[in-house]
């Protein structure tokens, strides 16, 4: 019975956390499942049925656990043309069987389809996905709607319809174009102010308020009409008893045609896809590193997607930028899921008719941003980066997919793939001849916890699942040698699943050692670029840049060793908890001092994945101690901290120095020996200098300042209040 209490006192504990996380994540759930309804030409109301469906359903039967589902942005398109050509009631129909089949592909275990489709196909299919949403709505968000037979044509006529724009004499379009403009600045500039209050609410969110506030005073103050044009205002948001009353039945008469069934795959491919993705990438950010369930999240998805076309809502997918809110606010469980779809319908119950304060152009400006982020020049660099071929595989997923469809282009973007792959080790036979055959044998070494892993003939998107079942059985506290030797062919899908166990197996205190591709050559110094065996390429030397430079000579005027390369070894950040979310990239430009006893880098990591990362660059200071001390994180106390404690963090009290206790925001799970650690002298040290973020992992301390690069006087004073409180610390 034990157990079960503890999972019990588990769940209460965390309770407070979900909770915030949840709330958070439905003040980007709302605007965006409106605007993603109305995109699709649905009714507003369809996007958030579905985000509330998803979250009850999915957090009940879900196999994942900290995701969160709701209508996702790369159905947009083939809903918009399943509800054109079908009608309404009838796409809700096709959504219904969309959700079946994907029940079924959850019954049959099919949730390794996803390892079937190369990277650059996927990122293709995407990119596509974000033109065809950024080219549709990029006309409302300018007040000007236009209709068009095809995706391109769309995108053509963006120049036409910004010089229309400017030239307006209708004030209420004036005033409606204006608004997508300034929302869509908001979107594109929100994050890189950091500024933990302004955080707290979400740029989408964000346009909401002052949208709403925008009505309000003119109704109020001015006394006059809202000036944006009516027809760009948000109709048809309706109470629960309206929705209740006016539901209409899905209509299954269509459902013996080929358009009908037609659109049912394209929706349950693109759904599953995006759910197989965003359940991966989310299982990367997953503080505890839990891997989900995915046959049974899948089974949730399709049972939600059914329920909520019978509601008539929109599909229901695992959404990545969503859940990335989720796991950066606390979330450690499915419950946030559950509150998040709490608190949608909380909004609908209290604020529906607020709703219809919104202009339409700002909403459209979400879904632009969103677009734009799917279809960003940085994914066309990182895919040239990793190999011009890889470029190309990218562009026929992309071209085929906006000029025939979302099904025909991925197809195409693997018929390609595998063309390319035949072209570059000149040879079919390497692929006909062992496509079938057993390419991957793993063994445990005997008397050892060591996993030995050998992979033949080839290792390409078409049999990297056998390889992937082997390591899924792997845990990731052990050490694994994966040895590529006897393969005669590696392409960029595997390499870049190979750096995600790597990441993965690091997290999680285990080692994860990719050997044998030495004789291996590859066009590009890119680490996801395929591999083959050829000779090896030659070697680029760098220059040093401005700052580097700076550094360079701050080290010789300081007698400390300088490394302006790029380090992968970054194993002694893996404790730290600010870092449990995080993706850490690389560090440069490294400081050291006495032998790395401190070390100050510059760093690059990300928060979120897919559309929601971004990465960030910041300078910290690693301090490592002759003794070890507890485990805590400093920092100075604001009113975010204030916040943060009624949602159950706890912050330790000083005895005897109050005022330190209530500058300072002191966590940790061994209260007794943080309160024993933090003497007097200790106290007085941090009372007395500047503020820093610092952390112990028990073995070392990491301090930087803000979440940017630190100027080269800003580097004295980190590196000097370092040296200072090593010697606090140790006396």
């Amino acid at each position: 019975m034990s157990p079960r209490k503890n999972k019990i006192k588990d769940f209460l504990s965390a309770l407070p956390k979900n909770i915030f996380s949840g709330f958070v994540v439905s003040l980007i759930a709302l605007p965006l499942g409106l605007g993603l309804a109305m995109a699709s030409e649905a009714p507003p109301i369809a996007g958030i049925i579905a985000a509330v469906v998803g979250g009850i359903v999915v957090s009940i039967f879900g196999g994942s656990h900290v995701t969160i589902a709701g209508p996702g942005n790369g159905l947009v398109g083939v809903l918009l043309v399943a509800i054109t050509t079908l009608g309404i009631e009838s796409a809700y129909a096709a959504i219904i069987c969309s959700g079946l089949l994907i029940l079924l592909l959850g019954f049959f275990r099919m949730g390794k389809l996803a390892d079937f489709f190369p990277s650059s196909a996927i990122q293709g299919m995407l990119a596509a996905i974000g033109l065809i949403i950024l080219g549709k709505q990029f006309h409302i968000m300018f007040a000007h709607k236009i209709k068009r037979e095809a995706t391109l044509d769309y995108l053509y006529e963006i120049p036409f319809t910004i010089n229309d724009a400017l030239h307006y004499q209708n004030k209420g379009l004036i005033f409606a174009a204006l608004a997508g403009v300034i929302s869509l600045a908001i979107m594109m500039f929100y994050a890189k102010i950091r500024n933990k209050y302004l955080q707290l609410i979400p740029a989408p969110m964000w346009i909401v308020i002052l949208s709403i506030g925008f009505s309000y005073y003119f109704e109020f103050i001015v006394h006059e009409v809202n000036p944006i044009a009516k027809e760009y205002m948000i109709s048809g948001i309706p109470s629960i008893q309206t929705i209740i009353a006016d539901m209409h039945l899905p209509d299954f008469s269509s459902v013996g045609s080929f358009p009908f069934w037609s659109s049912v795959l394209a929706i349950t491919l693109i759904a599953s896809i995006e759910s197989l993705l965003s359940i991966k990438a989310v299982d990367k950010l997953d503080p505890e590193k839990r891997r989900s369930n995915v046959n049974r999240d899948l089974k949730a998805l399709g049972l939600a997607t059914m329920g909520s076309g019978f509601l008539g809502g929109l599909n229901v997918v695992t959404v990545i930028a969503r859940s990335s809110v989720n796991v950066n606010n606390g979330a450690s469980n499915r419950s946030s899921n559950f509150f998040h779809a709490t608190f949608l319908v909380l909004f609908i119950v209290l604020f529906s008719t607020q709703l219809t304060r919104i202009p339409l152009p700002a909403l459209m400006a979400i879904l632009v941003y969103t677009g734009y982020k799917l279809a960003s020049p940085n994914a066309i660099k990182k895919i040239f980066s990793i190999g011009k071929e890889q470029l190309i595989i990218f562009f026929v997923t992309l071209i085929i997919t906006l000029k025939i469809g979302l099904i025909t282009g991925i197809v195409a973007g693997v018929i390609t793939t595998l063309l390319i792959h035949i072209v570059i080790n000149k040879t079919v036979s390497l692929f006909v001849r062992n496509v079938m055959k057993p390419n991957v044998l793993m063994y445990q070494e005997e008397g050892q916890d060591n996993y030995y892993v050998s992979v033949k003939h080839f290792c390409s998107f078409l049999n990297y699942y056998k390889l992937k079942d082997k390591l899924d059985a792997v845990p990731e506290d052990k050490d694994v040698i994966v040895d590529f030797s006897l393969c005669s062919f590696v392409d960029h899908t595997v390499m870049e699943n190979m750096y995600n166990f790597q990441e993965l197996f690091k997290k999680r205190d285990g080692h994860f050692d990719v050997i044998g591709l030495d004789m291996h050559d590859t066009d590009s110094k890119h680490p996801f670029a395929l591999r083959r065996l050829l000779p090896v390429p030659n070697i680029i030397k760098n220059n040093l840049t401005r700052r580097q430079t700076s550094m360079e000579s701050l080290a010789e005027d300081y007698d400390l060793n300088y490394k302006s390369e790029k380090q992968k070894s970054i194993g002694f950040l893996n404790h730290f908890l600010f870092f449990n979310t995080k993706t850490v990239n690389h560090i440069y430009n490294q400081l050291s001092y006495k032998n790395n006893v401190i070390n100050l880098f510059d760093i690059e990591f990300s928060e979120g994945e897919f559309i929601a990362k971004e990465v960030i660059r910041s300078t910290m200071l690693h301090i490592k101690l002759d003794c070890p001390i507890p485990e805590f994180t400093l920092d100075r106390e604001g009113f975010l901290e204030k916040v943060y404690s009624f949602a159950g963090f706890k912050d330790i009290p000083i005895q005897n120095h109050s005022d330190f206790s209530n500058r300072f925001y002191l966590l940790g799970d061994n209260e007794e020996a943080i309160t024993a650690f933090f003497d007097d002298d200790l106290v007085h040290f941090f009372e007395s200098n500047p503020y820093y973020h610092i952390e112990s992992n028990g073995e070392s301390l990491l301090i930087f300042g803000k979440e940017r690069l630190a100027s080269i006087k800003e580097i004295k004073a980190l590196f000097d209040f370092g040296k200072r409180l090593k010697d606090v610390v140790e006396h």
